[in-house]
């Protein structure tokens, strides 16, 4: 039976930038983009909820910490998934899922209510985190991969910046159910062009045989190299063709990816330690050091203007460098810069203060692009939605933690206690890198022998 190679499809892929590659890339922007509006509509509209429903914070309190919980578990289940139905199946799945159960939300009669759908919601966003980051990567030529997957990440920042500018006009006007009516009604709208112009991964397509596989790869290829004729190779007599494979949690741990596995989970989880320990206390401690109350806010604005501003530069240097180096650079930047604010927090050196953490930007918030890439980079492409989907998970959990024992650092250490404290994860974080060397040097190997 005549089969389309890996390297046949991976050839027209990397020799051009298409339209159609641009089309599928530009879907993924898309749905991150109303994932991060969707993911912050909840932190706009508090306020306003608490008022409609006579709460108080503490009773808020759940209902704005579910779609974490939710997003946590849906980046592991819907990742693996992934794997097994497909990109596009899948994509279009978590779309709908967090899309009603958004929409849903502008209806909700009480605080239960909005925290189940919160969940449900998260639960989609969440998968589809993993499964897009893949589906952008696989369409991207190699030496634009980490420019598309940095592009694609950073819209999840630009719809939650785009969810506050429409919150501040659209909440005095309408109410809080217009920010859930708009975050439903249009990756809805969304999900239907998806329907019709989403292909699935070739990268998946390929280890799927079968003659209807084979078409639709073909096609596929004819939207990306009109001109080209696509020939597939037929199998050799003898030959055993190609099987499907179902990707499974334990397809992590087999002998060759165990120590890999356990590495990228280290480095995911550590990191979003240190991170969500910035980001969560970063305003309440300066405030607390004696910074102005009005400015505290400003120090979140710029450590995550600087984050954005570092991944343009970031995202052309990941494909040409080793990601290794970057993480190792990234990780040293973050300890200095843990240090220096340590000491420079008690003197309230304000100018100092924020240099320093717009640099964490780079040093401790950088390493969430460069980690995405190294998974995509590192894992075969059969498990590589379920070693995303399980990493970004493993990472959240980090988040809750890091959020959860930084106010407990701070009420015992202080503000120079804290930020001293926020280079153990980042040292724990860069020795889990030396987990994932080999075998990232091994698939870096391949990559160049394949071209």
């Amino acid at each position: 039976m005549a089969q389309l190679s890996r390297h046949t499809f991976q050839s027209i892929i990397d020799s051009r930038f298409s339209g159609y590659q641009c089309l599928v890339i530009g879907l993924c922007f898309l749905v991150a983009l109303f994932d991060g509006f969707d993911t912050q509509a909840v932190a706009f509209t508090g306020p306003a909820i608490i008022d409609a429903f006579r709460a108080d914070v503490a009773q808020l309190a759940p209902v704005m910490t579910a779609g974490i919980a939710g997003m946590t578990v849906g980046a592991m289940v819907m990742g693996m998934l992934g794997d097994r139905l497909g990109r596009r199946n899948t994509l279009l799945l978590c779309v709908a899922i967090f899309a009603c159960a958004t929409l849903l939300t502008a209806f909700a009669p009480g605080l239960g209510t909005l925290f189940t759908l919160r969940v449900i919601a998260g639960f989609g966003m969440g998968g589809a985190t993993p499964v897009l980051l893949a589906l952008a990567a696989e369409y991207a030529p190699h030496k634009y991969r980490g420019l598309v997957t940095t592009g694609v990440l950073l819209a999840l920042p630009a719809g939650a910046m785009s969810g506050g500018l429409l919150a501040a006009w659209v909440l005095p006007m309408w109410g809080w159910q217009s920010i859930y009516l708009i975050g439903g009604l249009c990756p809805l709208v969304l999900l239907v062009v998806m329907v019709f112009a989403l292909p699935d991964s070739l990268e998946y397509l390929s280890t799927r045989p079968g003659a209807k596989n084979q078409a639709r790869m073909a096609r596929i290829l004819r939207y990306i190299a009109p001109g080209q004729t696509v020939t597939p190779r037929a199998t050799a007599a003898g030959q055993v063709p190609v099987t499907a494979v179902k990707s499974r949690l334990g397809d992590l741990f087999t002998p060759a990816l165990k120590r890999t596995t356990f590495g990228v989970w280290s480095v995911y989880f550590f990191n979003w330690v240190a991170w969500f320990m910035l980001l969560s206390w970063l305003p309440t401690l300066l405030k607390q050091s004696g910074l102005n109350p009005a400015d505290a806010p400003l120090a979140s604005v710029t450590v995550n203007a600087a984050f954005i501003l570092f991944a343009l530069p970031l995202s052309w240097f990941l494909p040409r460098v080793n990601t290794l180096t970057i993480l190792g650079i990234m990780f040293a930047t973050g300890v200095v810069v843990a240090a220096g604010l340590s000491i420079t927090v008690s003197g309230q050196q304000w100018w100092l203060v924020f240099t320093l953490v717009a640099l964490a930007g780079f040093g401790i918030g950088g390493q969430q692009l460069a980690l995405n890439y190294l998974v995509v980079a590192t894992y075969p492409a059969r498990v590589r939605a379920t070693a995303m989907g399980w990493a970004i998970g493993i990472g959240r959990l980090g988040a809750i933690f890091g959020s959860a024992i930084g106010g407990v650092i701070l009420s015992q250490f202080g503000a120079a206690g804290f930020f001293a404290l926020l280079v153990v994860p980042l040292l724990l974080s860069s020795l889990s890198v030396l987990l994932i060397r080999k075998r990232y040097r091994r698939e870096a190997a391949v990559t160049v022998a394949g071209h």
